[in-house]
């Protein structure tokens, strides 16, 4: 199914399509693709942001199964940029907040931009901050931004994030201005970049379980089930021909 173009409707609508699109997710991580002892959560206050879908770590009992999921050597996720920070862990040597969560530990979060996440310079500053913070927690992430740069994030909110991890050039293909990017937080913070654009089918990208272990996150499959449980009155901008 293509991305349809958000920037036509209020943002109401797509708050109201946020909020199905992040069940479906929680939903589909939870029916078999997560390893035995995570769990997915949708909004969760995990003592600083909040995020869409938390994938949570419950306890392991002795003798219990290995990790499951796919290694980045065996299936490296397929992006067309992959980008790596260099020894953050004299940063992560710093003070540093724990993000927990009291049903097990918070592993990875799973953010779906919103038009809020970018209506003021504070706001788009306060998402990339808190986002960093999560990275820099040992927190892995997933970020699915379906709305074009603005002039408060020029490149996307990639390139914010990224600028706090590490300073180095990043640009959007003009035909791809929507970003889904991956970071897996190990010993160095590793970035997956897929830009896309409206139109354009969502690729699986990766939810990080460990450093090098991640599963795929099914976004085209929920985003159609969200679509299609989307009202039709409130379809027809959407559905108009990409300009």
């Amino acid at each position: 199914m293509p991305i349809h173009d958000w920037t036509r409707v209020r943002a109401n609508r797509f708050h109201h399509f946020h909020q199905d699109w992040t069940v479906e997710i929680a939903r589909a991580l939870n029916r078999g693709l997560l390893p035995e002892n995570y769990l997915a959560l949708a909004e969760q206050i995990t003592g600083g942001p909040e995020p869409d879908v938390v994938t949570l770590s419950l306890p392991v009992t002795p003798g219990g199964a290995e990790i499951g999921g796919l290694t980045v050597t065996e299936r490296p996720p397929a992006v067309r940029v992959r980008t790596q920070s260099e020894a953050v862990t004299y940063a992560r040597k710093a003070n540093r907040v724990t993000i927990r969560h009291p049903d097990g530990a918070v592993v990875a979060v799973i953010e779906i931009v919103s038009p809020g996440n970018k209506d003021s310079q504070h706001a788009v500053r306060s998402f990339a901050r808190k986002a960093a913070e999560f990275l820099h927690a040992g927190i892995h992430l997933l970020i699915v931004d379906l709305f074009p740069p603005s002039k408060r994030d020029p490149q996307g909110v990639h390139k914010l994030i990224w600028d706090r991890i590490r300073d180095e050039p990043f640009e959007l293909p003009p035909d791809k201005p929507l970003t889904l990017a991956a970071y897996s937080a190990g010993t160095t913070i590793t970035g997956y970049i897929e830009p896309i654009g409206v139109g354009e089918a969502l690729p699986d990208m990766p939810v990080f379980l460990t450093a090098e272990r991640y599963v795929p996150c099914p976004l085209e499959a929920t985003y159609r089930a969200s679509w299609d449980a989307f009202p039709k009155a409130l379809r027809g901008p959407l559905l108009e021909p990409p300009a």
